[in-house]
């Protein structure tokens, strides 16, 4: 079979939207709380870990109660945990961001790898919900609207984020810490408070990303479950200059050539396999050498603030 008549046996596979949509999911859950804490100028390189601690909460908050609901709070809980040590170390104490953020993702993962193997916690995919009608659009309708129902926060939280920036004074200090701390200060923002709410809602937003890994697409907790991710989801924000609508194309770009990937073993076509484990990441660099440079990055982004210092 030729090159392009396999392309289209890809593009026209179901299965290659269903999965391009649940690694979109995912990463738009961690790259949207991501957004939000660098649009108040700081990068959160933890949001690996805040994903692999959600994933593992939830794993443990399902394994003892049975309840989907209650295990996606307690992922909750373990992305805020992360977040909390994140915010304070560097936006109270004015550690170093970067290393405060290689330093967390290293530590859950060990602390995880170690809990997983003592506890070993139980879970499961949870129930799917299909929307009428629009559940049998073809293609793309069992890919949006027959997912498991976690899926469907997403749905809310996007649009719930994007208010929250552009239409609220939280949003209206947040983007100002992000662009001109000084004189946010000058106008009685706290901005290091500031900062560190931004990286709470990035923990927030991580760890329903975790209980998302665990619930709908993975159904039980490894040490290896997040798998870089949260570096995408990072790279989407980047790549979507630092928009909400540029970060959600980002993550699908960034899904696409991960459903790509396994669309190609499903349907049976042979590649090389170390090409193939490595071309999530390889679009991730290709995308942001094509199109970082064009874009404005917010002026404090990764400075640390200290006040009366310009």
């Amino acid at each position: 079979m030729g090159f392009f008549e396999a392309l289209v046996d890809i593009f026209t596979s179901e299965s290659t939207y269903i999965n391009g949509a649940l690694f979109a999911a995912l990463l738009l859950f961690a790259a949207t709380g991501e957004w939000v804490a660098e649009r108040a100028g700081t990068i959160n390189i933890s949001v690996e870990g805040m994903l692999l601690s959600g994933a593992f909460t939830t794993a443990v908050g399902y394994d003892l109660t049975q309840s989907a609901v209650l295990a996606i709070l307690a992922g909750i809980c373990g992305g805020l945990i992360v977040a909390f040590l994140q915010a304070e170390m560097s936006h109270r104490l004015s550690a170093d961001q970067f290393v405060v953020g290689l330093t967390l993702n290293i530590l859950v993962l060990g602390l995880t790898g170690f809990l997983d193997r003592e506890i070993d916690p139980q879970t499961k995919v949870v129930d799917t919900w299909e929307i009428p009608i629009l559940s049998d659009i073809p293609l793309i309708g069992q890919a949006l609207f027959g997912q498991p129902w976690p899926f469907y926060l997403l749905y809310v939280l996007v649009p719930v984020s994007a208010w929250l920036v552009y239409r609220t004074r939280f949003g209206l200090d947040v983007r100002a810490a992000g662009e001109n701390p000084q004189s946010a200060d000058v106008s009685g923002i706290d901005v290091n408070k500031r900062r560190r709410q931004a990286i709470y809602y990035a923990g927030f937003t991580s760890g329903l990303g975790g209980a998302f890994l665990i619930l709908v697409q993975v159904g039980q907790f490894e040490d290896s479950i997040v798998g870089g991710r949260g570096f995408i989801a990072i790279a989407a924000v980047i790549f979507g200059g630092w928009t909400i609508r540029g970060t959600i194309a980002g993550c699908i770009l960034f899904a696409g050539a991960l459903s790509f990937r396994l669309s190609i073993q499903g349907l049976g076509y042979q590649l090389n396999s170390e090409l193939l484990q490595s071309l999530p990441f390889l679009v991730t660099i290709v995308g942001m050498a094509f199109f970082a440079h064009r874009v404005r990055p917010p002026a404090a982004l990764a400075q640390p603030f200290v006040r009366g210092l310009k």
